[in-house]
């Protein structure tokens, strides 16, 4: 029939539709799936192993060191190593958010950045300046960021200073840079840094700041410096492990003598020369005269011997003034109470019991007398009371030696 399509072309045509749509489709998902689609052999098992193991590490100081900074409970929790790419980054912190880069400039080459919520840093930084950590209103400003710099500069420190004792050579980093990204903005990875345009390794960590915080944290590696890492952790671990004990070698066999042999080699001596009391050696047979010359010291004292007293050295006037004296720029920056007493009085407890507003105390200095000035209770000067603006002062006028 006429314009009527036969079961063949309709069998054709319905399989290569299909096979169209299924390519569009393959397309599609291609050229959106770069989040997907992961190469997961570019990092082994074992080397996700030793990744986490070395960001369990370095996170435990760090850890300890946020908590001397915020003086709140702060528990990490053991991290989870993936691969990733930019567009896991994107759906996991949609609201803007801070990175912080860290370069290693001694003894590992390469770097890697510390994502945190922007909530997770207000409170930080409110804690660290004194607040409860509940002031996080307002936008995140230069003061945040400059405070959170120095806490991660102070927290990755420490981490590299763990590193180092794992890792069995110096690690150092340069101050790390911390600055507010909104993720919305950049669709690819590379303009933030050039290893997130592609495949990087991601550790997550859940961090808790007592009741204040508990999200997750993220540190995302380039793949070269993480197998690096792993490399100079494997390394190290190797090289730790004891080598085995070499075993001893057998001892040599002593030489065989005869008694005629013996006797041969030594001189001959009776027993009247033994007047040590050497007990006689018992060589498995009968008791025999040891033609062994006699070595051993006399132990009576000899008649002439001369003993004098021990003399020892007088330190009392061995010292020198001009010598210098301890360093006293140790303890300078120790803080001492200082104290300025008018003057004192004793009074009964029935006196102190009458005391009301406006009862007058009179102390034991007299007006014009200067005044007693005390370091941590010690007596160490005299002074007159001046004014400073609106402000009380003591002007010292003598120094009590």
């Amino acid at each position: 029939m006429d314009g009527m399509l036969s079961q063949d072309e309709i069998n054709a045509l319905l399989n290569g539709g299909g096979n169209s749509a299924s390519d569009d489709s393959s397309a599609d998902t291609a050229s959106a799936g770069d989040t997907s689609v992961i190469d997961e052999e570019l990092i082994s098992d074992i080397e996700k192993d030793a990744i986490g193991e070395v960001a369990n590490i370095s996170m435990g100081s760090s850890a300890t060191t946020l908590f001397s900074l915020v003086n709140q409970k702060v528990n990490i929790t053991t991290p989870v190593v993936s691969l990733a790419k930019w567009g896991n980054v994107l759906s996991e912190y949609e609201r803007p958010c801070v990175f912080i880069q860290i370069k290693y400039t001694v003894g590992l080459d390469g770097s890697n950045i510390l994502i945190l919520k922007e909530h997770d840093v207000k409170v930080i930084t409110d804690l660290m300046m004194g607040g409860d950590g509940s002031n996080t209103d307002g936008e995140l400003g230069e003061l945040h960021l400059s405070a959170i710099s120095e806490a991660m500069n102070q927290m990755m420190g420490s981490a590299a200073t763990s590193l180092s004792t794992m890792l069995g050579k110096m690690i150092d980093i340069s101050p790390p840079e911390a600055s507010l990204v909104d993720l919305t903005e950049f669709k690819e990875g590379g303009e933030i840094a050039e290893f997130l345009a592609g495949t990087f390794v991601k550790i997550a960590f859940r961090m808790q700041i007592s009741e204040l915080v508990d999200s997750t944290i993220m540190q995302l590696y380039p793949i070269e410096f993480a197998k690096e890492l792993c490399s100079t952790f494997l390394g190290a671990q190797m090289g730790d492990a004891p080598a085995p004990a070499p075993e001893p070698a057998p001892a040599p066999a002593a030489p065989q003598m005869d008694m005629n042999q013996m006797q041969a080699g030594m001189p001959q001596m009776d027993m009247s020369q033994m007047q040590m009391g050497m007990p006689q050696m018992q060589m498995g047979m009968p008791q025999m005269q040891m033609g062994m010359p006699q070595m051993m010291p006399q132990m009576q004292m000899q008649p002439n011997m001369s003993i004098q007293p021990a003399q020892f050295q007088n330190f009392a006037g061995a010292f020198n003034p001009m010598q210098p004296q301890e360093n006293i720029d140790l303890i300078k920056d120790v803080p001492l109470e200082v104290t300025v007493e008018l003057g004192r009085t004793a009074k009964s407890i029935s006196d102190i019991l009458d005391f009301a507003p406006g009862t007058i105390i009179e102390l034991d200095k007299i007006a014009g007398e200067p005044i007693d000035v005390l370091v941590n209770g010690k007596f160490v000067a005299k002074g007159e009371v001046v004014v400073i603006e609106e402000s009380f002062g003591v002007r010292v006028t003598e120094i009590i030696k």
